[in-house]
């Protein structure tokens, strides 16, 4: 090789460059004058260090096998290539290491041999890195067979060079079938043409660098179709030069199926939501209202979703209004369901500026973070109309049955009489019959006196009313064949009473005393049932009436019973504007109580 001005200019293009072979310039004194990296790596020892240095001092275990052949080419200028030997390097101190190597004499423009260039590859070198490298492709290969994602290696014109196990498993298929050909042609996308073209264009984008990413359907075995969410990646070398394209998938099937159950599922909750009769609205804790139902838009006179986003505030009456953030921070801050059931009415504001009466029911969404309420609103001014009217009907009916019952009272009388004047002129056996008749009537027609006749129209005492009432029960529907006790526990002073507390407060004894003759002993000979009255701590009256028999099978409804008794008694109970109480335990035991009319007007004075 003559070392003139050209031959330099090469041998700087090939020292700069990052070959894989290793090239050094020895003088004829043996010393390194130039090295690459390759053969410095290969050594075992740095660029700088070599240079400058001799082969017998880098490398003093090789150097008597490599000083023979380095001389014979300063002695003789011939080029020895491509020979093997075996020699210890300092990279692989305690292995010999096979190399590959060429000498090659360098001449000046006498053709004097001035050194040698060093061509030389460290083959045990290479076959570790080519292991190396084979076991971390079986790594990543293995660790791409396990993933359950599907991964696939394509060129950047969109050939497929690699892919892992999942999707060839889920499609039936060998890599064999699909390797080497044009993505958008293999099996996963050969059900739809549209999917082929778009992937065509997306694997465009990506090998210019961009990331694409889509959930598509794609074929499988059987022509099954799974939804996976797709991607194109760009593979960029040190150069940020893209050299592949990642193709990757993960199965979202389950989720796809369960997004559209969930949007299934929040459209009948919508029509649901829509169709209910009363005002429903999902409010959070700032009065904000995130949702509500037509009917809610209805019953305000809103145009259809002008609620949503608005704050519930504007809804209540401008007296009202400055208090209620308040009431909704406090509500929050302790929340619980709170029933329409309690009736608690309240005032609300139309969108043309009415008002109506309304009860409104707070029920708090569980788990819901930050809380909120879903707040149900019905329109009750119908049902207090109605209610009033049905109060002017009971005070209509129960003038009439004033009337009625001081008629009744009058003619039981004059039956009664009739009954004993009759009774004279028979003999023993229709005497006796003749004698019950007149007994049961004469007790019926107490019942009318003891409710109806009053020497004091301002009030009477509540205990001895209830002892004459439960004297009259006992005489009218005592079994002679059973020992029923009719026990009376109340005072004969203090708790006077007005009269148009007496009325119900004795309607409401009279039924459940007769419920408890008719209906608590079947069967049973003997029974007890006990009346008590007394003025509670709250200075109400409380009226408890009970029996040691066989009880209610179930809780009676009773707004909703069927039975004249069931009611009359939460009616009369609301005359007194008192509360009504089925206690547990065996037998029937229920508490009335209410505030005397006569006790709340001294309580106000």
């Amino acid at each position: 090789m003559k070392a003139g001005p050209a031959e330099h200019a090469v041998l700087d293009c090939l020292f700069a460059s990052d070959l894989p072979v290793g090239l050094a310039v020895l003088d004829r004194q043996l010393r390194y004058t130039r090295v690459n990296r390759a053969l410095a790596e290969f050594n075992g020892v740095p660029v700088e260090k070599l240079l400058g240095r001799s082969v017998a001092e880098m490398l003093p275990q090789a150097f008597d096998k490599l000083e023979p052949l380095l001389r014979a080419v300063l002695d003789h200028g011939h080029a020895l290539e491509k020979f093997r030997v075996r020699v210890l390097v300092p990279s692989h101190p305690d292995t010999p290491s096979d190399w590959e190597a060429s000498y090659l004499p360098i001449r000046d423009a006498e053709q004097a041999v001035v050194g040698i260039l060093v061509q030389a590859v460290n083959i045990t070198s290479h076959r570790k890195a080519e292991a190396i490298l084979r076991e971390s492709e079986e790594r990543l290969r293995r660790v791409l067979n396990g993933l359950f994602a599907f991964v696939g290696v394509l060129s950047t014109e969109g050939i497929l060079l690699e892919a892992n196990r999942a999707p060839l498993e889920a499609a039936s298929i060998s890599i064999d079938e699909v390797r080497g050909k044009p993505f958008w042609d293999t099996f996963w996308w050969s059900h739809d043409p549209n999917l082929q073209a778009w992937l065509r264009g997306a694997l465009t984008e990506a090998a210019k660098g961009d990331v694409v990413r889509r959930d598509i359907v794609v074929r499988m075995r059987n022509d099954s179709r799974m939804t996976i969410d797709f991607m194109l990646a760009p593979l960029r070398d040190d150069g940020e030069q893209v050299t592949h394209v990642i193709a990757s998938g993960i199965d979202i099937s389950d989720r796809v199926h369960s997004e559209r159950a969930l949007r299934a599922s929040e459209a009948r909750f919508r029509s649901a939501f829509n169709a209910a009769p009363d005002g429903m609205a999902l409010v959070n804790g700032e009065g904000r209202i995130l949702l509500a139902n037509t009917a809610m838009d209805r019953l305000f006179a809103c145009p259809p979703g002008t609620l949503e986003n608005s704050d519930i505030n504007e809804l209540v009456p401008l007296a009202s209004r400055p208090g209620h953030p308040a009431l909704i921070s406090h509500f929050f801050a302790h929340l619980q369901t709170r029933p329409m059931a309690k009736r608690r009415r309240v005032q609300a504001l139309r969108h043309d500026g009415s008002s109506f009466n309304v009860e409104v029911g707070l029920n708090p969404i569980p788990d819901s973070e930050p809380a909120e309420v879903l707040a149900t609103v019905m329109d009750i001014d119908e049902r207090l109309a109605a209610q009033a009217q049905i109060e002017r009907a009971l005070q209509e009916k129960t003038a009439l049955l004033s009337e009625v019952h001081h008629r009744v009272k009058n003619n039981l009388q004059i039956v009664s009489s009739l009954l004993r004047l009759q009774s004279r002129h028979v003999d023993d056996s229709v005497k006796a019959v003749l004698r019950d008749s007149k007994s049961r009537i004469r007790a019926m027609a107490l019942t009318h006196q003891l409710l109806y006749e009053r020497s004091d129209f301002s009030a009477l005492e509540l205990g001895p009313y209830l002892k004459r009432l439960a004297a009259l029960l006992h005489d009218s529907y005592a079994n002679p064949g059973q020992t029923l006790e009719l026990n009376v526990q109340a005072a004969d002073e203090g708790m006077a009473i007005d009269l148009q507390a007496a009325i119900p407060c004795g309607l409401i004894v009279n039924e459940l005393v007769t419920n408890a003759f008719k209906h608590a002993f079947p069967h049973r000979a003997s029974g007890r049932i006990m009346i008590s009255a007394l003025r509670a701590e709250d200075h109400s009256l409380q009226i408890e009436v009970s029996d040691d028999g066989i009880g209610l099978p179930t809780s009676p409804d009773w707004e909703n019973s069927k039975t004249l008794g069931f009611q009359l008694v939460p009616m009369l109970t609301e005359q007194l504007d008192g509360t009504l109480h089925l206690m547990a335990g065996p037998g029937t035991h229920v508490r009335v109580n209410f505030m005397n009319p006569r006790d709340a007007k001294e309580t106000t004075t």
